[in-house]
């Protein structure tokens, strides 16, 4: 199962060390613990939407990018069967299921269920 907090995390590290910055830089500069942000980025802690915003200024990236990123990691992991936090989801909303070939119909089949298509065609 896949956290959000695991996926945040991820998406921090990679911003920082594509930037080439320590832990200890960034951590100062969002005036954060550098063992609480290390615990973020590994995903063992929740981070509040203020030290969020902390962190990304930081590492001078928008916010909305960093959850545009984990949105797409997100939507990967579901897209693997992978459930990301847990069955939690929102009401009516249908997870494609994969039919197998055999449970499929062939054309003939339908044919002799439904009958010729141009009988009921009006002339």
């Amino acid at each position: 199962m896949v956290l959000l907090r695991q996926l945040l995390g991820d998406v921090l590290r990679r911003l920082r060390i594509r930037q080439g910055r320590t832990l200890r830089e960034v951590s100062a500069s969002a005036r954060v613990s550098l063992g609480y942000l290390s615990e973020v980025e590994r995903g063992r802690k929740e981070a509040s939407s203020e030290l969020l915003a902390a962190i990304c200024a930081a590492l001078e990236t928008p916010l909305s990018q960093v959850f545009r990123e984990v949105s797409d990691n997100f939507a990967l992991a579901e897209l693997q069967n992978e459930p990301a936090l847990g069955a939690l989801r929102e009401p009516g909303l249908r997870v494609p299921v994969e039919v197998p070939d055999a449970a499929r119909p062939v054309d003939s089949d339908i044919r002799k269920a439904v009958g010729d298509v141009t009988d009921m065609v009006p002339v």
